[in-house]
């Protein structure tokens, strides 16, 4: 069986799943374009308001292919340098992408499997789930946006622990430090990710766009230009048709149905 990338519908929620079964859902470049493919199509539909993204089986995402790493030092350099293009690509269009995305982890995230899950916008984990940031194990070092990720959000000193050390860690102390938003019985971490989105899916698809902007645009913003582009989202929110729904239904205390 060749690696694929599946995608499924769950109400509003499209459920994209790494299957890849003889390597423990390691992913390639027919999934990073699949990915790419699958949000461009998302994006667009009206039907679809999150994706959770989940592995097949007992395991999240091995990350890359040991044996096609192998195999590519063999290569001309370009075609490495192509192939983490396409995961590069993958990551951007997970954090441009303008509706919710959550990650359900189960059995393990390693290298670019862990990358992939900090790109997301929720991580909802079982309880007995790992991650490891593997690289140096093999010598070699993060991609998948891996040590922006841990470097903008751990101190220094323990984004270095973790990348340098490449030991496991459990999804509790993540969950402790943040990286993690729920956990959930062993098992259950697909269960959980469609009851958050289901949650998402219930409010206004434009404030959850922009909410997910402005925390991008935040990290390398001043205060200055963060606060005029706070206006320009509220104004345009504002004055959306949700917005009209949503303050009706708040002051007749009635759920709202958001369009």
């Amino acid at each position: 069986m060749t690696a694929e990338l599946k995608s499924t519908s769950e109400g509003s929620t499209m459920v994209l799943t790494i299957a890849n079964p003889t390597q423990r859902n390691a992913l390639g470049p027919e999934i990073y374009a699949a990915g790419i493919e699958a949000l461009n199509g998302a994006e667009n539909s009206a039907e679809i308001r999150s994706v959770v993204i989940v592995g097949e089986g007992s395991w999240f995402c091995a990350g890359g292919s040991l044996q096609r790493l192998l195999a590519n030092r063999q290569l001309d350099r370009s075609v490495q340098a192509e192939s983490i293009e396409g995961l590069h690509n993958w990551i951007d269009s997970i954090r441009t992408f303008p509706k919710p995305i959550i990650a359900a982890v189960e059995g393990a995230a390693a290298g670019a499997g862990f990358s992939l899950a900090l790109a997301c916008d929720f991580v909802v984990a079982a309880r007995d789930a790992v991650f490891a940031a593997s690289y140096s194990n093999v010598a070699l070092s993060p991609d998948g946006g891996l040590s922006w990720h841990l470097g903008q959000q751990l101190p220094r000193q323990l984004a270095s622990e973790w990348l340098m050390n490449g030991e496991r860690i459990g999804a509790p102390r993540l969950h402790a430090l943040g990286l993690v938003n729920e956990l959930t019985e062993n098992g259950q971490a697909l269960a959980g990710a469609l009851a958050l989105a289901a949650k998402l899916n219930a409010r206004a698809p434009n404030s959850l766009a922009s909410i997910k902007e402005l925390l991008s645009e935040a990290r390398g913003a001043t205060l200055a230009s963060q606060l005029s582009q706070e206006r320009d989202h509220f104004v345009r929110n504002l004055h959306h048709a949700n917005a009209g729904i949503g303050i009706a239904a708040f002051l007749e205390k009635k759920p709202p149905q958001y369009e």
